[in-house]
């Protein structure tokens, strides 16, 4: 069983900065991709940036410049980075993960987080 615990959610005004954490944990093998994803009350849940084991990353256009994606590899930990946050920026956040948990044969699950809550007020 794998966990993720979504941490640093809040209110801020608007022009502020938050950064959101994303720890995994349980038998993991290997990470693959993970992500950010947002929901805005009577929206569907959305992709907001995504990063997979190399590097990569990629971002939903209203968050490229604003937003940063990084991880941590040695503490199955991604981060997101939100600058110059706007009202249109709230929503509860979900932290998202692809984890190998078994490798003969190849095992991979998709994981969610609880999703954190964050209100940027006008």
């Amino acid at each position: 069983q794998v966990q993720l615990v979504e941490s640093g959610g809040g209110l801020v005004q608007a022009g502020g900065s938050l950064r959101l954490s994303c720890a995994a944990s349980g038998i993991i093998v290997s990470i693959k991709a993970m992500g950010w994803y947002r929901q805005a009350p009577g929206k569907q849940r959305e992709l907001v940036a995504v990063i997979n084991s190399g590097g990569s990353t990629n971002y939903a256009d209203s968050v490229k410049g604003r937003f940063t994606i990084s991880r941590d590899n040695a503490k199955n930990t991604v981060y997101l980075q939100m600058n110059s946050l706007k009202p249109e920026d709230t929503a509860v956040y979900y932290c998202n993960a692809g984890v190998i948990v078994g490798i003969i044969p190849i095992s991979v699950n998709d994981y969610w987080g609880q999703g954190t809550q964050v209100t940027v007020s006008s």
